[in-house]
């Protein structure tokens, strides 16, 4: 059994969102058309609460920088996908009425969450695998944004769980925050995950 896990394509991450990913709408089509090539389709949903704590408001901080905080190094960043915002809604041409469901994440005020399977502690669960172990899911590609950030690490965390994970780069855009997709791709093809 084969899943379509489609990572935040959401108005912030989308030209005049308040983190545009670059052509961050151009990939909508594709994913659409690839829908229906698979088992079942996740939507990941970037969800904060007001002022979170991967904000750079929080902190007094310019955005993009970064910090120290429990858990790991955290990148600081503009306020976005706060819950119940236009930003933080599916951009618009995403076919989510294909999806069989939506995981929210970034729930959390104190802890960033990149993964479509752990908070950024890499302890705290999503649900999302248990849901897909229930259904006899073992077969996963990604598409969605941000290649460097949340498309990576949840490919990472899906290898390491055990799935058989790709990644089809063409329907997906990067960040690129000082070489962080080259370093995402060469870490992820580290892990034998299939970077198409």
């Amino acid at each position: 059994m084969r899943a379509l896990i489609v990572i935040d394509v959401q108005n912030d991450f989308c030209p005049g969102g308040q983190l545009a990913v670059n052509g961050g709408d151009e990939i909508i089509d594709g994913i659409n058309a690839l829908m229906p090539e698979f088992d079942a389709v996740v939507l990941t949903q970037d969800w904060h609460p007001k002022g979170h704590n991967s904000f750079a408001t929080s902190h007094g901080a310019t955005p993009f920088s970064s910090i120290e905080l429990p858990y790991g190094p955290q990148t600081l960043w503009p306020d976005h996908c706060i819950q119940g915002t236009t930003g933080a809604a599916f951009h618009s041409p995403l076919n989510t009425d294909a999806a069989d469901v939506i995981i929210r994440k970034g729930t959390n005020p104190a802890i960033d969450s990149y993964s479509a399977f752990f908070e950024n502690d890499q302890e705290t669960p999503t649900g999302l695998e248990g849901w897909l172990e229930v259904r006899g899911i073992g077969e996963l590609t990604f598409v969605g944004l941000a290649t460097d950030y949340c498309v990576a690490w949840s490919a990472l965390d899906a290898k390491r769980l055990g799935f058989d994970v790709s990644v089809q780069t063409e329907l997906c855009r990067a960040i690129d925050l000082d070489g962080s997709l080259a370093s995402a791709i060469d870490t992820m093809r580290q892990a034998e995950i299939k970077v198409v």
